[in-house]
């Protein structure tokens, strides 16, 4: 099968609707702010009960739906997120509205993971880390499509519109896959516990969750202010733009980033990746100054980061291939874990030292994310154990693993 078949793009649709669900509240914090008559660290916590949601809802709700069939769950997650979103543009105060985004992430939570898992199941090895990259892509693409267009909504219509149109999104998506996903079977059914307990002993897929966890905290830290951080500097371009730069780095940084976990395996992508968004976000505070520079930064900084996915992924689908919806699962908890956190760093941050100084706190983590990365194991002990593998599966299995996915640890 292409990697970029048309089964692929509907599962990518769903993700960009997913993503959107999430990410969508980085674009409009401000004004629900205003809306809301409460201040911006207290709207911030809208991204964290989000966050909390998802990461704590994902491995729960995939036990509840562990017999379900992978397409029929993926349409019912995102028609519960349409209804979480539909609920946050109706919500008359922030109790209410925080209740609607706990909704739209249980939604999400569930459509994600089986979204990604489904792809990995329908690609052989070979092919693999492209056809999830091209799912995740989904989530750059909210941020290049999503997000901005949901920043143009706010200045026409206010922040309550981008919920409704995120809505939409989320009903079109679910169309879309029960259209064009073939019935996909669920995997082994495993309970809450098995499904915690990592494989191999545990100790690889823990760092590579830890990584995932600290990349995220480093990132949506910063990106949950990024509108109030924008508006505060001089440089005089739309805030839509400079979004859409973000956006646009991230989609090219997902491509290349799954092109590079297939050819050169997955530790040299995932440290330049996590290095690098490290220097960008030290270099965003002054590049603020400059509109050239800032959209610059901003697309550096997107690519850089949303290239650590596809590497990550590979690496843990290689963990254990049969149990490979399990810990992008767990994975999913470890992003969203991230997420909630930043949502209270950024909010301390800004609330402490302003606004300014949440990118330097947000290399400072990025940076701690790359030296976890950095520590799991040498390339030469990758290469040696890719050769092991090989000699130890038969030829052709449909869980053998390419070297190009070994994980870092194992």
């Amino acid at each position: 099968m292409p990697v970029v078949s048309a089964r692929t793009r509907a599962l990518a649709a769903a993700s960009v609707a997913a993503g959107t669900s999430g990410y969508v509240v980085a674009a409009v914090l401000p004004e629900l702010a205003a809306d809301l008559d409460v201040t911006l660290a207290s709207a911030g916590q809208v991204l964290t009960a989000f966050a909390l949601a998802y990461a704590v809802g994902s491995p729960v709700l995939a036990v509840l739906t562990a017999r379900w069939e992978r397409r029929a769950l993926i349409v019912a997650a995102l028609v519960v997120a349409a209804l979480g979103n539909l609920a946050s543009a109706l919500a008359p105060g922030l109790g209410p509205l925080l209740a609607a985004r706990v909704v739209t992430a249980c939604g999400a939570a569930l459509t994600t993971p089986a979204a990604t898992a489904v792809a990995a199941q329908l690609h052989p090895p070979g092919t693999r880390a492209r056809a999830m990259a091209v799912v995740t892509g989904g989530l750059t693409a909210a941020t290049v499509l999503g997000v901005p267009a949901g920043r143009a909504v706010v200045e026409l219509a206010g922040p309550r519109a981008a919920f409704a149109l995120t809505a939409g999104l989320c009903l079109l998506a679910a169309a879309v896959v029960a259209l064009v996903v073939p019935a996909t079977p669920a995997g082994p059914p495993l309970g809450l516990r098995q499904r915690l307990a990592l494989p191999g002993g545990g100790a690889g897929a823990r760092r590579l969750l830890l990584v995932s966890l600290l990349s995220c905290l480093a990132t949506f830290s910063v990106y949950g202010y990024l509108t109030p951080l924008l508006t505060a500097g001089p440089a005089a371009l739309p805030v839509s733009l400079l979004l859409l730069a973000y956006g646009v780095g991230g989609v090219l940084g997902n491509v290349l980033g799954g092109r590079a976990a297939d050819r050169r395996g997955p530790r040299g992508p995932l440290l330049v990746a996590l290095f690098g968004t490290a220097v960008a976000l030290v270099l965003l505070r002054p590049a603020l100054g400059d509109p050239v520079a800032v959209v610059a930064v901003l697309t550096a900084w997107g690519g850089l980061f949303w290239a650590f996915n596809p590497p990550l992924f590979a690496a843990l689908v290689a963990v254990d291939p049969g149990r490979a919806g399990v810990l992008l699962a767990l994975n999913a908890s470890a992003i969203y874990l991230g997420i909630a956190g930043a949502g209270v760093v950024g909010g301390a941050v800004t609330a402490t030292a302003g606004v300014q100084a949440v990118p330097v706190v947000g290399a400072v983590t990025a940076a701690l994310a790359a030296c976890v990365a950095l520590s799991t194991r040498s390339p030469g002990r990758r290469r040696a154990t890719a050769q092991a593998g090989s000699r130890a599966e038969p030829e052709g299995e449909a869980e053998q693993v390419p070297a190009a996915a070994v994980p870092l640890d194992r």
